[in-house]
């Protein structure tokens, strides 16, 4: 995707429209009722797991892991609270004890490399998957081109023991032990308790249909964001001011309050993007300023629908 838009840098006043209208300000309280509701269903799906079938109850996990997800991603960018250090505590419970993620991981992945070098080849590693297919540095393996559209649409169904993998070995490599023992308390916190109540035939049916909804669910969310968006190279971007690098690589999704539940905000990408301590709550607010001062300044705004942006996505691999 490509645009003729220019980008004045103007960051600053679109942030004092935001900051006026309260929009960057935490949300401790909102925030906690959310971890807690989070937390306490969790421990009644566990406690009443033999008063389930266990595909329903499967649904209900995959809904309070997701939930996880987005409570654990908002904390690392301290949405809820200020203190970094409170808020990466606070959201092991989420990420290593509910998902055994690492919130190292992904606050180095996502946080440290993906915002601040968004869409920029040499440094964002969320944009070159599929050999780079989404980049202009498309690689040249005959496997992948005979077989792209089976491995990308394929893999989104496999995202979360992945996201698992990839924590592991950031943890091991990294030897943050803490964590990785903490990691470890998900399987008998979660899955013993489940063989304890209701056996292993049923634990391995919740367990299978929550991968098979949980993965397509967090992937089909997360490649809305970028893929398929303006990519970078670093010499490219040097002179890029923070509006426009954030705004040219990320495409927002069209929709209200469903949209945004679904996505868990993510579908407000480029506001995300620009204000990535705005908490989720804020972030449809936030929006309607962002697009009205895009218009002022006649910025090209990349909003698209879910069902666009997923033909977007399928024609950039197309043209591997």
């Amino acid at each position: 995707m490509s645009t003729l838009s220019t980008y004045p840098d103007k960051f600053d006043e679109l942030k004092a429209q935001v900051r006026k209208a309260g929009l960057l300000e935490r949300v401790p309280v909102r925030g906690t009722i959310e971890m807690i509701a989070v937390l306490l269903c969790i421990i009644i799906a566990l406690v009443t797991a033999p008063l389930w079938n266990p595909i329903l109850l499967g649904l209900f996990l995959t809904l309070l892991f997701t939930r996880s997800v987005f409570v654990s991603h908002d904390l690392l960018h301290t949405q809820y609270f200020k203190n970094k250090s409170l808020s990466k505590k606070l959201s092991y419970p989420f990420s290593a004890f509910i998902l055994s993620n690492s919130s190292s991981w992904w606050d180095y992945k996502h946080n440290v490399n993906h915002h601040t070098y968004c869409n920029i080849i040499e440094k964002d590693e969320d944009i070159r998957a599929l050999d780079g297919a989404f980049t202009a540095n498309k690689g040249d393996s005959p496997f992948i081109r005979k077989y792209k559209h089976l491995i990308f649409w394929g893999a989104m169904f496999f995202m979360f023991p992945a996201f698992i993998a990839q924590s592991y070995s950031f943890v091991i490599k990294r030897k943050l032990w803490g964590e990785f023992s903490l990691m470890l308390l998900h399987w008998p916190l979660i899955w013993g308790t489940l063989l304890y109540q209701i056996g292993a035939l049923d634990t391995l049916i919740v367990a299978v249909t929550l991968n098979f909804v949980l993965s397509p669910w967090l992937s089909f969310g997360f490649i809305t964001n970028h893929l398929g968006c303006e990519t970078f190279t670093e010499e490219e971007a040097k002179d890029f001011s923070w509006l426009e690098l954030q705004m040219r690589g990320s495409r927002s999704l069209k929709g209200g309050f469903l949209v945004h539940w679904f996505y868990g905000g993510l579908n407000t990408q480029i506001e995300h993007h620009l204000f990535p301590k705005a908490p989720r709550f804020s972030l449809l607010k936030v929006q309607k300023i962002t697009k009205a001062f895009a218009e002022k300044y006649n910025i090209l705004y990349f909003e698209t629908t879910p069902v666009g942006a997923y033909i977007q996505i399928n024609d950039a691999i197309k043209e591997y």
